[in-house]
């Protein structure tokens, strides 16, 4: 726990409490321990089945959500459904508690998951419950069994949203409104689809064909878990190759080594000070590790040439960027990346490269990039000369902003930078210098910055 910030232990503290708060309630009689055991059995089962995770912030107690999620939520939602409240929040508890975890602290991971999952159902319950629900699943009676059914799914995920918001609040030191941002919409249509099969769960279960009958919903759940993880293999396939050209590009100029890598985090850290969603965040930062995979294209005599360019030789370089989107074209999920790729020299006055846009006719990713990359290349120490201080960076980054960069992005770049800092990096250990001149400017500065060194 020692990598969690105080303030996350103490949240994370408060939440098991509750949730041995909604535990506290013994359940009656009439609660059928039977039925409370067999679904905690199978929540258990489905935690343990191989299935995708979702996109989580990393280094967040809750990032590293149970392999199974996404198919346990019928069962932990059917348990809603069933069972008195204190009885179905018993339910979360097994699969929980002994999902498999990737990331440590796993044990903390562990508690935190099963009393957030134990707070959320037994709210789910209750909003269930005091709507009648129970009565409409054992009769049978639709439609009227989907209001219920309908707010318990609400008040599911608007409980797993805030305390989702709470921790990356904490544990990333991010605004409020940025974690809470999108937790709630992105969760509300796959819980509602699982709700549904939890509803037909428990309708069967109270039916006279019983447990076994319910079971037969879990099919098609398992069925598009299977298609759903069959899309995250192709995307990581995907991501394979886009290390694979990172790294041709590293090899072949050796001068400007790990950049795009820093470039793509720099942009990823704007992206999430202004705002963006997840899969927004994801392609921003593929779009900065990508936006320099059009050398590729240029010859390395002169990626390497130790004097000034040519004015030819300028432009054959100046053509990277429409080398590198035509490269990334087949790439589908890459989606607005490929226009920072093809615009990130662009310059907000017009005199940049390769179409001479002005102002928001650059593509908002390409503007963010665009920050990101000349950040980097003032930052990073390299064989032809030394860093700039992070400070220095900035000043050089807001007294170009307007003419050269989008002022939002070079400060929603500079609140990042308070909140996370930067380790400027050393990059090209080995290597005959650059010599800057009137075809090759030097690679940082007020005239070099996007139009100086590609």
């Amino acid at each position: 726990m020692g990598a969690v910030p105080a303030g996350a232990r103490v949240y994370m503290a408060c939440v098991v409490l509750a949730a041995l708060g909604c535990l506290a309630t013994v359940p009656d009689a009439h609660t059928g321990w039977g039925a409370v055991a067999l679904l905690a059995a199978l929540s258990a089962g489905c935690d343990h089945a191989p299935a995708p995770r979702g996109p989580r912030a990393a280094g967040s107690p809750g990032a590293d959500t149970p392999r199974g999620m996404g198919t346990s939520l019928p069962v932990l939602l059917a348990g809603a459904f069933l069972l008195p409240p204190a009885a179905a929040a018993l339910v979360a508890l097994p699969g929980a508690l002994l999902a498999p975890v990737d990331q440590r602290p796993r044990t903390a991971r562990r508690v935190w998951r099963a009393a957030q999952l134990a707070v959320a159902v037994r709210a789910a319950s209750e909003a269930h419950g005091a709507l009648g629900g129970p009565q409409a699943v054992a009769a049978a009676h639709f439609p009227h069994a989907l209001v219920p059914a309908g707010a318990a799914v609400l008040t599911f995920c608007a409980v797993l949203a805030a305390l989702d918001g709470g921790i990356l609040a904490l544990a990333e030191r991010a605004p409020l409104r940025v974690a809470w941002r999108g937790l709630f919409a992105r969760s509300l249509v796959p819980v509602a689809a699982h709700g549904l099969a939890g509803l037909m769960m428990a309708v069967l279960w109270r039916s006279p064909y019983g447990p076994a009958a319910a079971l037969l919903v879990l099919l098609p759940m398992y069925v598009s878990c299977w298609v759903f993880a069959q899309y995250h293999r192709e995307r990581a396939a995907h991501q394979a190759t886009i290390r694979a050209l990172v790294q041709a590009v590293d090899i072949k100029d050796g001068y400007t080594r790990g950049h795009s890598e820093r470039v793509g985090r720099a942009s990823m850290m704007i992206a999430r000070e202004l705002g963006m969603d997840d899969e927004r965040v994801e392609g921003l930062r593929f779009a900065g590790i990508l936006h320099d995979v059009g050398k590729l294209g240029v010859p390395t005599r002169l990626l390497r040439k130790d004097g000034p360019l040519t004015p030819e030789e300028r432009r054959i370089i100046e053509l990277h960027p429409e080398y590198g989107h035509e490269m990334t074209r087949g790439i589908a999920f890459l989606g607005e990346a490929r226009s920072a790729i093809l615009h990130h020299h662009e310059r907000l006055d017009g005199s940049g490269y390769p179409y001479g846009l002005t102002g928001a006719q650059i593509p908002e990713f390409a503007r963010a990039v665009a920050v990101a990359d000349a950040f980097d290349a003032m930052t990073s120490t390299r064989s032809y000369r030394r860093a700039r201080p992070v400070p220095a960076a900035l000043a050089e980054l807001r007294r170009c902003a307007g003419a050269q960069f989008d002022p939002g992005m070079v400060t929603a770049l500079a609140r990042a930078l308070d909140r996370h800092g930067w380790h400027p990096a050393v990059t090209a250990d080995v290597g005959p210098p650059v010599v800057p001149g009137p075809g090759r400017p030097a690679p940082y500065g007020s005239d070099a910055l996007g139009r100086g060194a590609p």
